[in-house]
This record gives C-alpha cells, structure tokens and sequence, in this order.
C-alpha cells in the first residue's frame, strides 16, 4: 500500500498545463490554500501549470489575496465557471477585461451537477436560472464577449421549459479535510462544513483525474474511524500537510470548536448589534420570520437577522440555514459565514441545494442591491464589478416567501436612528431602486406570475410586489415621502395606502417579537363581557401566517363563546391585521363557523380603506358590518 503524503511542491507538480481544474471552500470555509499557494509559486516560478480551467460552486476568497485570488495571474487561468465571484477579485478582473473566458451559473447549479459529472451523466436539468441573466435567452450566464460556448441550454420537458448544465470533464481537484490516514483516507472533524468534497473527488477520479487533499495532520494507515471518513482513500491520489496560516477554520477565526458542531456555545456568544440602519433592516425582516419553518439568511445585510433572532429569543422557534449545508443553529456573518454555532446538522452543500430546490423554504431574506418597477432584482453585476450570483438564484427562485433587505441608496449612505425615527444625514451617491436593473437575478415576472410573496425593505421604507410592480407599504417615522423616497428612486411605485414601520424597529430595548410571532398575547386579544352578551376580539397589527395560526384563533374564540347560553354580539379591530392571501378562504371558513354557533350581530373596523374592502371580499354576505373606527362598530351593536 502507497502512503499518499507527498510535498506541497510535489502535489502542484500534477497539476499539467490545460487541466480543469475544481476547488472545494465556501468563501473563507474549506480552502485548500496551501494547495492554492503552491500551484500559485510553481507558476510564478516555471510558467507552469498554464491555460488551466477552473470550476467552482460557490466563492472562495477573502476579497484581496487569499483563495482563489492566488490563481489570478495572466496565463495560469484561461477558462472559468464559478457561482460567485464576488470575492476573488483578481479572477474577475481577468474576466471583465477578456483576458479569460468566463461565466457566471448559479451556484447550487454546480454544485449539484459535481453529483451528475461523477455518476456519467450528460448533465442536469434545473428550472433554476430560468428567465435571469444565466437564461440563454438573456446571455447564458457569458461574462465577456469571448465567452461563447454554451455554459447552458433551453429545453422543453413534458411541455415545460427547463435549462440543461452539460457536464464537465474535470481532471484535477484540490479539496481539504482535518485528518488523512497514509492510505488517503480523510475526516473533516475540525472543519465548519463538509460542502461537496465527496462529489468532486468522486467526479474526478472517474474521469481518470487527479485528486490532492491539503489535511492538519497525519494518521497510520487504516487507523482512522469509518464512519467518520468523508472522503474515502480510493478517491485520493495525494495528501499534504498544511502550514496551520494555509489551514485556518475560517479567513475570520483561527478556530472556534463551536464551528464543529462539536460542542454547544453558551447564549450571547454572537453578541447583539448596535442600533443602526442595519439593525432596523434586521428586525423588519425578522418580523416576516415563520414560526417553525426553515430560513435561508443570505450574505451580508440579511446576516443580521440570524442576530436579532437569538436576542429576541426565536432561535429555537425557527430553523436558521445557511447553503453550504448548515442547518438549525446561529449563523456567523462576515468572513465566517457558512458557519453556525449551536447547529442541529451539516449536510453536504449539494444535498442543500436539492432540499431548497425542491421548495423546501418557507422563507429567504436575501441582499438587495439593485431593484426596478417590476421588481427585479440584480446583485450580480454592476458596470465592470463582478459580484456573481452565487446560491441567489437557486434560493430566491424556489422559497415560498424572499425578502430583500438593503440600505434605500448605496455608497456613502449615513443614517442615524434616534429618539424612535430615522435621520438621513447624507444620501448614498447610488440609488438602488431603478427603472431598469442592469441585470436580472431575481424576476420579479416570473416571481408574480407564480404568486411568490415577495417583499423588500430598507431602513426608510417597505415595498410588496404586486402583479402590476413595486407598491410601497410602509414608511420609517422622521422619513419625508417625497425628499427621501421618490426624490431617491429612478421609478415611482404604486402607492395606495401607507402605513408608519413599527415603532419597536427604533427602540433601543427588545422588540418584545417572541410574543407577536407566537401570538403569546393571543388570549389577552379576546376579551368577553358576559352582563352585555358582547364578545371583542382585537387583532390590531397581528399577523397570521399558517393554517395552525387560523385554527388556534378559532379554537380560542370557541372556547371563550361555549358557556354562553345565548348568542354574542361581536367587534372585531382589524387595524394592521395582515394575513397571507392563501389563508384568506380558511380564514373566512372559521369566521363562518363561529358566526353559525356562537355570533348574533358581528361589526368590524379597521382605519384602512383598503382593510376594509379586503374584509368585504373575505366575508361578502349581506350582513356583514365594516366600518372605519371603533366607535361607528360599537354604537351599531348598541
């Protein structure tokens, strides 16, 4: 038996002029960087390895120099295909100027077709990409001008159109464990993901390539624990040991056992963000979060909501995932993100992308960077910056409900949040909000077509897609309509009625949003007067959001109404009350019942006309009483 432990030197030897070339990391997570290193220095040194292609899922960088910045030198690279690019500036440069053929594919897209390339299939079939940029009908996901084969093709299938990634022959991975036995045989127990190592060793041993794993440390042959192997020896040709600075957990942290999944943190080890622009965006999102359902939380500004979750005390009545593979837990954010603390599982990122795929979302919070009137969506391209879509596609096209969240204007924005308002000290010198973004990553078209609720919301102001575009919804306290919104945004959105952001979102203390998510406060909203027969129900800013939530309303009411011996009459405020328009016939369905066995008169009122013509559709029958205030509805009970 060969033990498989060579040099750093030796392992970028086996790297040839013209291989493809796949590498494993999720930005600063997995990054066979003392690989990278080595093949970097041969090159610079010798010229070789030349015109090699590369293909990656999803970015592996820290925006300056380590990750794949190393291969970003004239004549190493010739071709790339990768997710997102945004952090590997030196290659993206390369590809904006022509220097190399380049293309930008959704990330899971890749990382699943790692699976197809190992098992000799053709390719994959995915609806994801369709009717954005990486669409053949919008530019194939090509980079430059020189970029013209076919990263993708449209197709029919059972009348339905889908895109096809053909597969590639990748001839050379560069992947990275903790631990490799001399036979090759490698465990990731130091590692904060395992991300799709076991499909591209897999890929390219099939394909008669060459597999290198960069590991910590060393063991005797066969001495390793079975099932803690994740990449078999059968699929490695080379193992080297890592300098501990080409090793480190993530680009931000040398090593957290928490990052393992390990060991469990104690509460407050992420600790809570100041009162800024950021935070307000955060606690909006947080405010569409689904009570027991699975999230995705994007990069950047959506980083904020896995924050306010744990400081509002909702961590363990949401699933938090990230698309690596975390599962449950807190997300990191900043150059640790992919990684989690306190997390229920990690599963390879591919596998992810097929749960996602498969509508397995309730909710996504994504980055907005640019919007326009029919509520696409680009955080992709912009001018000659490359960021890369990365797993936006993927996510945003197939959860049940996206939210956006982003400063209202870009670059130099300062905001100041004080005495419960919003100040807007100096604008940001981009508007984000245009009449045509400069490339789509989210359809707004599409997304409206399929009934995707989708909402976007900065620190100023909400909008809601509707079918007809942007529609503005809510506005921040101390924020003037005209000067700050519609001075700031390239295209005018519907605007009907709006309403004041939650006054929480600006306090410094907690939201208190555990009780208003969980309708804690759900009985106190139902009060009985037995002397009057008079039954009120207060639903004044609540959110319903699932069949459960109808169906405890209704058992709640029963309840309360059951001892009575005769009919009640019913006020119910319907200020702020917001309910998903699937739920509206179940809604009425409940209504129905408890008016059969327990209501005489029934009144209701809500302040917003458009409430109230809402509740006219919902509840159509001759008797049914909607008026503007609480009084009018109390005096015609009286």
């Amino acid at each position: 038996m060969l033990n498989k432990v060579v040099s750093a030197a030796d392992a970028a030897a086996l790297v040839k002029d013209g291989d493809t070339l796949t590498t494993s990391g999720f930005v600063g997570i997995g990054v066979p960087d003392e690989l990278l290193a080595a093949v970097e220095t041969r090159f610079l040194e010798t010229g070789h390895p030349r015109d090699l292609s590369l293909v990656f899922a999803a970015g592996q960088g820290d925006g300056k120099a380590r990750g794949l910045n190393r291969l970003g030198h004239d004549g190493l690279l010739n071709r790339v295909v990768g997710g997102h690019w945004g952090l590997i500036p030196k290659i993206a440069a390369l590809a904006v100027a022509g220097k190399i053929k380049g293309w930008n594919l959704p990330q899971g897209c890749i990382s699943q077709l790692y699976r197809d390339i190992a098992a000799g299939k053709p390719g994959m079939l995915s609806k994801v990409g369709l009717e954005t940029f990486v669409d053949p009908r919008n530019g194939g996901g090509a980079i430059n001008d020189i970029s013209t084969e076919a990263q993708v093709e449209l197709m029919e299938v059972a009348g339905e159109e889908v895109l096809f990634y053909p597969s590639q022959k990748l001839t050379v991975a560069l992947l990275r464990g903790t631990t490799a036995d001399e036979a090759g045989n490698v465990t990731m127990e130091r590692e904060a993901l395992t991300i799709d190592n076991l499909a591209q060793a897999m890929a390219v041993k099939n394909a008669g390539g060459v597999v290198i794993v960069q590991v910590e440390r060393i063991a005797k042959a066969r001495t390793l624990p079975a099932r803690d192997v994740h990449i078999p020896g059968i699929f490695v040709d080379a193992v080297v040991v890592a300098k501990p600075e080409h090793h480190v957990q993530t680009y931000a942290t040398a090593f957290n056992q928490g990052f393992t999944g390990r060991m469990r943190t104690p509460e407050g080890e992420i600790p809570p963000m100041p009162l800024d622009a950021r935070k307000v965006i955060a606690r909006r999102c947080a405010f569409e979060l689904p009570v027991n359902g699975v999230v995705n939380l994007g990069i950047g500004m959506p980083e904020g909501v896995a924050c306010v979750a744990a400081e509002e005390g909702l961590l363990e009545h949401v699933t938090l995932t990230a698309e690596p593979g975390v599962i449950g837990g807190q997300p990191a954010s900043g150059l640790d993100f992919g990684a989690a603390v306190n997390i229920d599982a990690v599963i390879p990122q591919n596998n992810q992308f097929d749960f996602y795929d498969g509508g397995g979302l309730d909710m996504t919070c994504l980055g907005l960077a640019q919007a326009d009137r029919n509520g696409n969506v680009n955080v992709s391209r912009f001018g000659s910056r490359l960021a890369g879509a990365g797993g936006f596609i993927n996510i945003s096209q197939n959860a049940r409900a996206v939210v956006f969240a982003g400063t209202f204007t870009a670059r130099g924005i300062d905001v100041a949040v004080s005495g419960g308002a919003v100040e807007i000290r100096r604008e940001g010198k981009s508007r984000k909000f245009l009449e045509q973004v400069e490339q789509i990553t989210f359809s707004g078209a599409r997304a409206g077509r399929l009934g995707q609720r989708v909402t976007y919301v900065t620190e100023r102001c909400v909008f809601e897609l509707t079918p007809d575009g942007l529609k503005l919804i809510e506005i921040a306290p101390g924020v003037d309509l005209d000067r700050d919104i519609l001075a700031q945004m390239a295209v005018h959105p519907i605007i009907e009625e709006v309403t004041l952001m939650d006054a929480r979102l600006f306090s410094p203390v907690k939201m208190d949003l555990r009780t208003d998510l969980l309708h804690l406060d759900l009985p106190d909203r139902i009060a009985l007067d037995p002397a009057r027969h008079q039954l009120f129900l207060n639903f004044e800013k609540m959110r319903v959001r699932s069949q459960a939530e109808v169906e405890r309303v209704g058992r709640l009411v029963a309840e309360t109404c059951a001892p009575m011996q005769q009919p009640v009459d019913v006020v119910v405020n319907y200020d702020g009350f917001r309910i998903d328009e699937a739920l509206e016939p179940d809604w009425a369905c409940m209504v129905a019942d408890l008016t059969a066995r327990y209501y005489g008169k029934v009144s209701r009122y809500s302040g917003s006309a458009f409430m109230r013509m809402k509740l006219g559709k919902v509840f159509p029958d001759a008797r049914t009483h909607i008026f503007e205030t609480s009084e009018q509805a109390r005096n015609f009970l009286d």
